[in-house]
């Protein structure tokens, strides 16, 4: 396979947002948490924040760290999928398998403050959402406790969503289309030098 753009993030950060501009650029998004609600409806276990987080930990014992992305790996394989964009890479496990699977791989960051991301999460209703901000704290420290902090701190792009949505997307937009010319110019070099 050939690019992957790991899209990484705090909860309410904004990656669905990176991702609905990744998908009008026509770009294969998939989403590792669609994964661990598909596994959850498949278990019979409930779509909320609790049980998720509950399996998601659980199937990172039974299959490793990387496990969410290793499902996310053999739907790919599946597919014949050689470019695409990944939304919700929590920790440097998943990262390694990803890096095993595709020749260039490029991690994005989104990041918002705690107070905005917050007040995203309570606006989107999702059944999975925090009702409190004590829930948001827990959710929070969980996701740093996978290791999302390590992805984070060493995104190859960090996008900074506090402005207006259209900032956001302006700036997702051109931050999609530098990484594909990137690529696109390294393979080019490669092709011709016959490496």
């Amino acid at each position: 396979m050939r690019l992957a753009v790991l899209v990484t993030g705090m909860p309410g950060s904004g990656k669905s947002v990176l991702s609905s501009i990744a998908e009008k650029l026509g770009i294969p998004v998939y989403n590792m948490g669609d994964f661990i609600r598909r596994e959850a409806m498949r278990r019979g276990v409930p779509l909320t924040d609790e049980e998720l987080g509950r399996l998601a930990m659980e199937l990172r014992r039974q299959r490793g760290k990387g496990a969410v992305a290793l499902l996310t790996v053999e739907e790919l394989e599946r597919d014949g999928v050689e470019v695409c964009l990944i939304d919700g890479v929590r920790s440097l496990d998943e990262v390694h398998v990803f890096k095993k699977h595709f020749r260039h791989v490029v991690i994005v960051a989104v990041h918002s403050s705690p107070a905005t991301r917050y007040k995203r999460l309570r606006g989107r209703g999702r059944r999975d959402d925090p009702k409190s901000w004590d829930e948001f704290v827990r959710r929070d420290l969980r996701e740093l406790n996978l290791g999302i902090g390590n992805v984070i701190a060493l995104a190859d792009v960090m996008l900074v969503n506090e402005g207006t949505l259209e900032e956001f997307r302006d700036a997702g937009e051109k931050a999609l289309r530098d990484i594909f010319a990137e690529v696109e110019k390294y393979d080019k070099c490669r092709g011709q030098s016959g490496s």
